[in-house]
């Protein structure tokens, strides 16, 4: 392969590993593993990357780049305050239990960080990147809206992630990559969307 910079180099092999680990898992992505992948060096590997750690934190955080970005891409619309949140949790659904399985990914690396400091580390910058996200989307909408939240926009972002963590888990285990989500698992979607519009006004919200 012809000599490409190191600013290029670095996200192929980004790209290459959560390919190779989107596809057989965390486990098999070695250094060997991913150069060949990309058709190149192993020695290129370990030179982009000095550490797994540096090479797991650059997954994650490329994989949860791209979660933001398109639920970030979605259109609230204009309609309700609650429908507004409504389409944003949907798209945020749809990029996380999607059919490239990046959502299985993440929830390998969130097992591996159990017992694993590095990975431990790293998750916990996933989840600020993603809480803070949340917090600052919440924030704007409610703006748009000329409302007050109820309770402050951090704890109603970390309320709401950690109850669609529990529905992602939820439906990756009961369904197949790509299959569409059972009927009561969208229930209970609607259901986590309507009590956190209920934490924002301080009282159970219809819309």
């Amino acid at each position: 392969m012809a000599h490409v910079p190191a600013s290029e180099r670095r996200p192929q092999l980004v790209r290459a590993a959560i390919d190779l680990m989107t596809r057989e898992g965390v486990s098999a992505g070695s250094t060997r593993a991913i150069a060949a992948e990309l058709g190149v060096a192993q020695a290129t590997v370990h030179y982009t990357f000095g550490t797994k750690k540096d090479l797991y934190r650059a997954v994650v955080e490329e994989v949860t780049a791209q979660f933001i970005e398109q639920v970030r891409a979605a259109s609230p619309g204009d309609g309700p305050f609650g429908d507004q949140i409504r389409t944003l949790v949907h798209a945020l659904w749809e990029a996380a239990t999607g059919e490239d399985g990046r959502c299985i990914l993440l929830s390998e690396f969130e097992t591996l960080a159990m017992r694993d400091p590095d990975v431990r580390e790293i998750m916990l910058g996933l989840q600020h990147a993603m809480e803070g996200t949340a917090t600052e989307m919440l924030t704007a909408l409610a703006g748009a809206h000329g409302l007050t939240l109820a309770l402050p926009a951090d704890r109603i972002a970390a309320h709401f992630l950690t109850g669609f963590d529990g529905l992602t888990a939820r439906h990756l285990i009961r369904s197949l990559p790509g299959e569409a989500p059972a009927p009561d698992t969208l229930e209970a979607l609607d259901l986590l969307v309507a009590t956190t519009v209920g934490l924002c006004l301080g009282a159970p919200a219809t819309h």
